[in-house]
C-alpha cells in the first residue's frame, strides 16, 4: 500500500528551487548533494536567471520543467515561497521540502507567511515538510535533498527532527559509529506534515526497524500517543524531548515557535505509547547504538564479564537502579568457569576474568556465560592494563555475540589503549561504551522496551 509521503521519498524527479552555482549557497549544495549522490530520478535546478548548475540546464519556474516533477526543494526567500507553492501546485508536484527561514521562528510578520504559505499547499494539494527545514533523506533511494556535509551509510534507524543542527550533529555522529540511517527528515516548523504523520509513514516502512527522534514541542499529544503505539508494536522508537524546565521551554519556542508541553505529560505520553525516552544527547547516542544493535534480552538477568572489580561493582549498582538483577550462574556454569579461569578469578557474578587477562581468557569465560540459561544479557566491561589487547579481545567479543540471541553490550573504559578495541566493535555493530554505567542503562531500556512488547507493564 502506498503512502501519502511517497512523493517525498520515492519521488521521479526533483526541483530544486533556488539552486545556485555559487559553491558557498544552499542552493548549490542541496543540488550537488542529490547529483553526487546518486539519485536515479530526474533533478533540476530552478532559478529566476535559468543559469545552468553543474552542467544541467536550469528552468526559471517548476511548471517549465519538461519532465516528471513529484518533489521540489524550495530554498528561496520566505517571502518568494507562496509563489512558488502556487507554481508547483500548478505543474502537479505533490510535496515540497521548505529549506527556506524567516517564517513564524521570526515573529508575527513571519507567521503571516506561513499560514499564507499552508493555505496555499492546501488549496493546491501539496504537502510541506518545512519550512526552516534541513532537508530530508532516503538512504535506498539514494536521495540526500539537504545541505548537510555527511552523506549517511543505509542502514534501518529512521531519524526525526525538530531541529536541523541536532540532526545533522547525529548525522556525523553516525559516521564515527559505522552506523546510518534509512529514512531523515528535518521537520523544521511542521506547518504541515509533522511527527504523527512521519510515524505512520514509518510504521508501514520495511526499510526502517527503528524510530529515533528529536523533539521540541508536540503538536498533538493525543494524536502523537496514537501513532507512536502503532510504530512500537512492531519496532521501537526512541525519543529525546526537550523544553522539560521553564528555560528550556522558552529556548524552544523561540526556535521554532512551537509551544512546548508539560513534561510530566510527555513522560505520561511516552509510557503510554511505549516510547523510549533519552534524556541527554548522550543517552540518544547510546539508546540508538542499542536498539540498532543488539536483540531484546528475555528478561533482567544480565551477567556481568570483566577484568576489574571495581567497575564491576559500578554495572552491578546501575542494574539494579534500572530494574536489571545479577544473573544467578547455574552450578554446571561456575564450575566451567572454575576449570577454565585461574583459581584468583571470581566465578560468581559478576565474573571477574582478572587483570592480566588475555583475549582468550576473555573468549572462555564468555562462552560459558552465554550458554547458561539463566542469562538473558551479558555486559562485558573492559579496562586497559599492560597486558591487554582490547583489539583482540573486542574481535573475540563480537563472536561471542554473534547469533546468539542475547544482547551483549560492552564498556571499553579509557583512551587510546582501548580505542582499537572500541572501532572494532564498532565494525561488528557490538554497542560499546567508554563507562559501565551507559552500558547498564542502554541494556535496562533494551528490557524495559521488551516489557513494554509482551504486555508486562500493564
Amino acid at each position: 500500500m502506498g503512502s501519502s509521503l511517497d512523493p517525498f521519498f520515492k519521488p521521479r524527479g526533483i526541483a530544486v528551487v533556488g539552486a545556485s552555482r555559487d559553491a558557498r549557497k544552499l542552493g548549490y549544495i542541496i543540488f550537488d548533494n542529490l547529483v553526487r549522490g546518486g539519485f536515479a530520478g530526474g533533478v533540476y535546478p530552478v532559478n529566476l536567471n535559468a543559469q545552468t548548475v553543474l552542467g544541467v540546464t536550469a528552468r526559471q519556474s517548476v511548471s517549465a520543467i519538461p519532465g516528471a516533477v513529484d518533489l521540489a526543494v524550495i530554498v528561496v526567500p520566505a517571502a518568494a515561497v507562496a509563489g512558488v507553492i502556487d507554481d508547483c501546485a500548478a505543474a502537479g508536484v505533490r510535496a515540497a521540502v521548505i529549506v527556506s527561514a524567516g517564517f513564524r521562528e521570526r515573529g508575527p510578520e513571519g507567521a503571516a507567511l506561513e499560514r499564507d504559505v499552508a493555505a496555499r499547499a492546501l488549496r493546491g494539494n501539496v504537502r510541506i515538510i518545512g519550512p526552516n527545514s534541513v532537508g530530508i533523506i532516503n538512504t535506498s533511494a539514494n536521495l540526500n535533498a539537504t545541505f548537510a556535509a555527511a552523506q549517511p551509510r543505509r542502514y534501518p534507524v529512521a531519524l526525526l527532527s525538530q531541529s536541523g543542527a541536532v540532526a545533522t550533529a547525529i548525522l556525523d555522529w553516525a559516521r564515527t559509529t559505522g552506523m546510518g540511517f534509512s529514512k531523515f527528515v528535518s521537520l523544521g516548523n511542521a506547518v504541515d506534515v509533522g511527527e504523527v504523520q512521519l510515524l505512520d509513514h514509518l510504521a508501514r516502512d520495511a526499510e526502517t526497524n527503528t524510530v529515533v527522534m528529536y523533539l521540541e514541542s508536540l503538536t498533538d499529544g493525543r494524536a502523537f500517543i496514537e501513532a507512536a503505539r502503532r510504530v512500537t508494536r512492531i519496532k521501537p522508537v526512541i525519543a529525546m524531548k526537550v523544553g522539560r524546565s521553564p528555560a528550556g521551554a522558552r529556548a524552544a519556542a523561540s526556535h521554532t515557535g512551537a509551544m512546548a508541553s508539560a513534561d510530566a505529560v510527555v513522560d505520561a505520553a511516552f509510557r503510554q505509547a511505549g516510547v523510549v525516552r533519552a534524556y541527554s544527547m548522550e543517552e540518544l547516542f547510546d539508546l540508538t547504538l542499542a536498539f540498532s544493535y543488539a536483540p531484546l534480552p528475555r528478561g533482567p538477568r544480565v551477567a556481568v564479564v570483566t577484568n576489574a572489580g571495581g567497575p564491576g561493582v559500578m554495572a552491578a549498582d546501575a542494574g539494579e537502579r534500572g530494574g536489571l538483577q545479577l544473573a544467578a550462574l547455574s552450578a554446571g556454569t561456575r564450575a566451567a568457569l572454575a576449570a577454565a579461569l585461574p583459581p584468583a578469578a571470581a566465578t560468581a557474578n559478576p565474573v571477574d576474568v582478572l587483570g592480566d587477562a588475555r583475549p582468550a581468557r576473555y573468549a572462555r569465560a564468555l562462552d560459558l556465560v552465554v550458554r547458561d540459561a539463566g542469562v538473558d544479557g551479558i555486559i562485558v566491561l573492559l579496562t586497559p592494563q599492560a597486558m591487554t589487547d582490547a583489539g583482540q579481545t573486542a574481535r573475540l567479543v563480537a563472536a561471542a555475540a554473534r547469533g546468539v540471541g542475547k544482547p551483549v553490550i560492552a564498556s571499553f573504559m579509557g583512551g587510546e589503549a582501548v580505542a582499537a578495541g572500541r572501532a572494532v566493535l564498532d565494525e561488528a555493530h557490538v554497542p560499546v561504551f567508554a563507562y559501565p554505567e551507559r552500558a547498564v542503562r542502554a541494556m535496562a531500556a533494551l528490557w524495559t522496551y521488551r516489557r513494554y512488547v509482551d504486555g508486562l507493564d500493564g
